[in-house]
Order: structure tokens, then C-alpha cells, then sequence
């Protein structure tokens, strides 16, 4: 099927950014770290259908870097190939803040969170990746590393019943531990607005962390970091089908407030039993 392109007044809505050739490219570089720097184990891909259109909804992890969220990338490609086509929902503030990183993620499969892009790409057949916390999820402090944080956004779960496909929740353990976050003093900056701080002028970023990591040693805000290479856990979940689907049930408040729930139950579940694993892993 061939691809199309949302409105172009949007940026980062173009489906035909992506190149398998760049992520062709890069895969050598992912493999490296895959291997020997995250040492990653994985389970549970039988559960994606080897064809067809699902959607993905992960828990990040690890600041901007989001280790977990590459070595799932790495192992999407590596599994079904660089042309089954998934797309990842990036914030809109990405191409605000840093463009040429944004387009560089754009020809990975990046494109804006913005539900006529996520829509486009399911009628063109892809499966799209969605990580509904954002910014709040992937900042939450180290003492949390292992609650799911989908900051209360039910809009993933409007999209899976509209297009009517299955979410399919991916998790990970230990990439929360690649920068230790020890608190988030955004609240204390937002009331110091008066002094127009740049960043507040620009973009609010939702969150000003305080964290440990390289290589900024202690570090404020939300800067891009070095991951500590500390072992990834990643698990694909089973499906998650719901009972009903289509326009209407994506227009039931109530509906989409059990769907959500259910999701959020469910991911949970599966995160607290992941830890159990990993550490007894450790331990052995």
C-alpha cells in the first residue's frame, strides 16, 4: 500500500520522511549497544502478529535518551525488517526545539503526536508506537522506576477504538536506572515566570528534573544524557482487545475511562512481574 502524507501545515505529519536506508545504517551502531552496552534479554514478540497493524503502547524510561525505546526499535527491525512500516509518536515540541534532530528522527519513523498523523499512518496499514506518559513518564523520580505513568492521557485509547486495533503494551526494567532522578523542581520555576526565563518563553518543557548522570555529574533540567550502561529488560505484552469499537465507543467518556484503566491494570501487572524477573536475574 502506498504511503500518503497528512497536512503539511503540520510538522512532522509526513509519512514518507521515513527511509529504510538510514535505518539500515544505523542498525550496526544499535546491535553494538544492544549487545555489549545494554546487554539486553527480550521476550514475548510472538505476541505481534506477523502481519497486520497493531498499537504499541510503552511506559518510557531514562530521560531524552530513552534507551529502551531504541533497543526496542533495534529489535522491531531486526525481527520483521526495516520495510514493515511503524510509525512512533514524538511530541511536537521536538521540532520546536531541535529540528534537525527531529527530521533526523522523522527518517527513523518519527512523526508528530497529533491524532490525523496517527490515523494516517493506520490507513496506510502501519503500526504505530505511542508512549502516552511523555515527558512526565520519562522524568518520573528514581523511586518510581517501576510505576507505569501514563500521565492520565486517554487519547491513545480514542485512537485504538476509532481505527479499531489492539494495543499491545511494551515494557522494559532497568533503563530507569541509566540516570538516577532524584526530584522535579518545575513547579518551584513555574512561579518564578515573572523573571522570563527563556525556557518558559519558548517551550515548557512540563517537567525541570534534578538527576545523576553522565556527563553532566549532577544535573538540572531536562538536558540530553549519556546512559549509564546498566541491562535492559524489555517485554512485549499480550494484546489488549476490547469489547467494543468504532466512532461511538471512542465518544463513550466512560467506555474510554474502563479502556484506559484496563490498560493502565494491565501494564502494571505485567511491569511488577518483569522487575520480579530481572531481579531475580541479578541476583543469581
Amino acid at each position: 500500500m502506498g504511503q500518503t502524507t497528512t497536512s503539511t501545515s503540520i510538522p512532522g505529519s509526513s509519512l514518507t520522511e521515513r527511509d529504510p536506508q538510514v535505518i539500515e545504517s544505523l542498525m550496526p551502531i544499535w546491535e553494538w549497544f544492544y549487545r555489549y552496552y545494554f546487554r539486553v534479554k527480550t521476550d514475548g514478540w510472538h505476541h505481534i502478529p506477523t502481519e497486520g497493524k497493531v498499537l504499541l503502547v510503552g511506559s518510557h524510561n531514562g530521560g531524552i535518551a530513552s534507551p529502551d525505546l531504541i533497543m526496542m526499535m533495534y529489535d522491531w527491525f531486526s525481527r520483521f525488517g526495516t520495510q514493515r512500516l511503524v510509525y512512533g509518536l514524538m511530541h511536537p515540541y521536538a521540532w520546536k526545539v531541535n529540528p534537525q534532530i527531529a527530521n533526523l528522527a522523522q527518517k527513523i519513523g518519527a512523526i508528530v503526536a497529533h491524532p490525523k498523523a496517527a490515523s494516517a499512518a493506520f490507513d496506510i496499514g502501519a503500526s504505530v508506537l505511542v508512549y502516552p506518559g511523555g515527558q512526565y513518564d520519562m522524568f518520573r523520580p528514581h523511586s518510581q522506576r517501576y510505576k507505569i505513568n501514563l500521565a492520565g492521557h486517554r487519547g491513545f485509547i480514542k485512537l485504538a477504538l476509532k481505527k479499531e486495533v489492539p494495543i499491545v503494551p511494551v515494557i522494559s526494567v532497568g533503563a530507569h536506572d541509566t540516570l538516577i532522578i532524584l526530584s522535579d523542581c518545575h513547579d518551584l520555576l513555574k512561579q518564578l515566570q515573572q523573571l522570563r526565563l527563556p525556557w518558559l518563553d519558548q517551550v515548557d518543557p512540563g517537567v525541570f528534573p534534578i538527576y545523576l548522570g553522565l556527563p553532566w555529574g549532577l544535573a538540572i533540567g531536562p538536558l540530553p544524557n549519556i546512559p549509564l550502561p546498566v541491562q535492559i529488560h524489555t517485554r512485549v505484552c499480550r494484546p489488549i482487545i476490547f469489547e467494543r469499537y468504532g466512532t461511538d465507543a471512542a465518544r463513550d467518556r466512560n467506555y474510554v475511562n474502563e479502556c484506559y484503566q484496563l490498560v493502565y491494570t494491565q501494564m502494571q501487572q505485567e511491569l511488577d512481574n518483569l522487575a520480579q524477573t530481572a531481579t531475580s536475574r541479578t541476583n543469581c
